[in-house]
């Protein structure tokens, strides 16, 4: 827990800079905008389509018609907004993380020597990955609903897990070797679920909970290289010299 509390700690220090406010609002705008301009093409037929499905339908035939369509109103705009927090979060994982990245680093973690093998193609497998098995595991788990507790447990669980799947493996990718990657991943899982779980709280507040791929970015970035300086240990460093200097010693 105090690793989850530091890594949330430091990325409020991080935002504090103002120089990662633009990485921050970028994608939830982008997607807010694109699936806003989707639903106004679509809601309509959205609306239509829920209200024929269980259990719309069925106030539907009992002449609860208005309150079926009130119903699969909200349904429809919060498939928009759901819809625009994957976006959101391909967006951060794909584009954004590597930037911050690379600012966090330099400006926190300077002695650590990129030792991955950091691409786009690398990241934006693993969100899309990431997006299918959560909409899959979304899917299959939807009958569990029904039991008492379990609508407001799953949402938050499926949250924390798409959360860490996406961006614990990112912010490492630079950095870490494969074998540290394991390494890391067996000794931290839990804190890496906690600070998902944390994370996935924020998503439920409407439209803030668009910022929150991009807050999730930068708390496993600090979460993950502050894990990677406690393996290495010193042993791994880079050495800045001169401007036109930069090696590293082992």
């Amino acid at each position: 827990m105090n690793e989850v509390g530091l890594a949330l700690l430091r990325s409020a220090k991080t935002l504090a800079r103002g120089r990662v406010w633009w990485l921050l609002l970028w994608p939830a705008v982008a997607a807010l905008l694109l699936w806003i301009g989707l639903a106004v093409c679509l809601l309509d037929w959205l609306i239509g389509r829920l209200v024929e499905q269980p259990p719309l339908s069925w106030l539907a035939e009992w002449g609860a018609i208005l309150l079926a369509k009130v119903a699969a109103a909200i349904g429809g705009w919060l498939l928009v907004l759901a819809a625009a927090f994957v976006t959101a979060m391909l967006l951060a994982a794909i584009f954004v993380m590597p930037q911050l990245v690379a600012h966090v680093a330099a400006s926190d973690y300077p002695e650590l020597a990129q030792l991955g093998k950091d691409s786009v193609a690398s990241a934006a497998w693993n969100g899309v990955s990431g997006v299918l098995l959560f909409s899959l595991g979304w899917l299959l788990t939807l009958p569990l609903w029904l039991l008492p507790g379990l609508a407001l447990l799953l949402p938050i669980f499926w949250m924390a897990w798409l959360t860490r799947r996406t961006f614990a493996y990112d912010a490492l990718a630079a950095h870490a070797t494969d074998d540290e990657w394991q390494l890391l991943r067996r000794r931290h899982s839990l804190p890496m679920l906690l600070l998902g779980i944390t994370l996935a709280l924020l998503t439920h507040i409407p439209l803030l909970g668009l910022l929150t791929p991009t807050l999730a970015a930068l708390a496993y970035i600090h979460l993950g290289l502050e894990a990677l300086r406690h393996l290495r240990r010193g042993a791994v460093v880079t050495i800045v010299g001169p401007p036109t200097t930069s090696k590293e010693v082992k």
